[in-house]
């Protein structure tokens, strides 16, 4: 009975998920309301607020579940490759193949996103879960590798890629090209030059600039 019941709350709760991105697709993120969702739904408002407390929460919820098909989607290419660059190239297409389905209401979503007292923006506490679970990513991206760097660069290297990666979302967001077929392009050719970059943080002339930028990052970061 009980394990009935909770397929039967997943079942409620992925429900009104599913039924709030329709509808922010539709009439916009500002005009949905949670009682609109919970009608659409077939639910009761107070159901849908026992699951989610709010909007913001609900579009978090979808955000997790992005990060999490994310994961799932690169977890091939981090078991199969060591190269650095391969790595990355994988990892940043697996994230593009993750958000395609979702580019036709992306644009609507992301002036909440940049707002920087949004709940939703990347680099707020409420986003904080799925920004450690991406940094996660691309920290196993650099310590799964053969790469030889560095070892205090090698720590913050994880989160400037995500930065990276944030950059490529960005312009995924305003690319109305078939099939976002620039974004791919744009990773194609810009992941060989990070490879690049990280490789000569090893030569002698560079390490010390090395150094500087991770001095510069630990110090914005406290």
């Amino acid at each position: 009975m009980t394990e009935t019941r909770s397929a039967k709350s997943e079942q409620t709760r992925a429900l009104i998920v599913e039924t709030a991105l329709r509808l922010f697709r539709e009439r916009g993120y500002e005009a949905t309301t949670m009682r609109a969702i919970a009608k659409e739904a077939g639910v009761s408002v107070g159901n849908a607020y026992y699951y989610f407390g709010s909007k913001e929460e609900l579009l978090q919820t979808y955000y997790d579940e992005l990060q999490e098909a994310h994961m799932a989607a690169c977890r091939a290419v981090l078991e199969r490759e060591r190269e650095f660059a391969p790595r990355l190239l994988g990892v940043l297409k697996a994230r593009i193949d993750t958000m395609v389905p979702y580019h036709q209401f992306a644009g609507k979503f992301f002036k909440f996103a940049a707002e920087p007292t949004s709940p939703l923006n990347p680099f707020s506490a409420e986003s904080g879960p799925a920004r450690a679970a991406a940094i996660a990513i691309y920290r196993e991206v650099v310590n799964g590798s053969t790469l030889k760097i560095d070892p205090d660069f090698r720590e913050e290297l994880p989160e400037l890629l995500w930065l990276y990666s944030m950059g490529i979302v960005l312009y995924w967001v305003h690319d109305s090209s078939p099939g976002c077929r620039k974004t791919y392009l744009l990773v194609e050719r810009t992941v060989p030059l990070v490879d690049k970059m990280v490789s000569m943080s090893r030569l002698p002339g560079f390490k010390s600039v090395t150094r500087e930028l991770v001095g510069i990052i630990r110090d914005v970061r406290a």
